[in-house]
């Protein structure tokens, strides 16, 4: 399985982004789809999933806010995040876990709210 992430930059509180994950390869195989998050000094943070079923999960942190979608047509993850705080600053990855319980991850992202 291959991750090609895009999207993120720069935005001023209160604004919105979208992050993409395009899959390839053994897509079959896919349980999950998640994006994690990595702000310096602080863990990497579950931000959001999916699954084959299109059950989502959200961190407290995002809820109401973030909304991970999928394109089946597309083979491609979004994460629309709206109303984005500085706290929200991070590199964001997507990554995708098959039936096996293997991880694959994609290239991160840097996300910056400025206040």
């Amino acid at each position: 399985v291959q991750l090609q992430a895009s999207g993120g930059g720069l935005v001023q509180a209160g604004g919105s982004l979208r992050l993409s994950c395009a899959a390839s390869g053994s897509i079959f195989s896919i349980n999950v789809m998640n994006y994690y998050r990595h702000a310096p000094g602080k863990q990497r943070e579950l931000v959001a999933s999916i699954t084959s079923s299109d059950t989502t999960n959200y961190a407290d942190s995002v809820k109401g806010r973030f909304t991970i979608s999928r394109d089946n047509a597309k083979n491609t993850v979004y994460l629309q995040m709206n109303s984005l705080k500085p706290e929200d600053t991070a590199v964001y990855y997507c990554s995708a876990t098959n039936v096996a319980g293997t991880n694959y991850w994609g290239q991160g992202t840097q996300v910056t709210v400025s206040s």
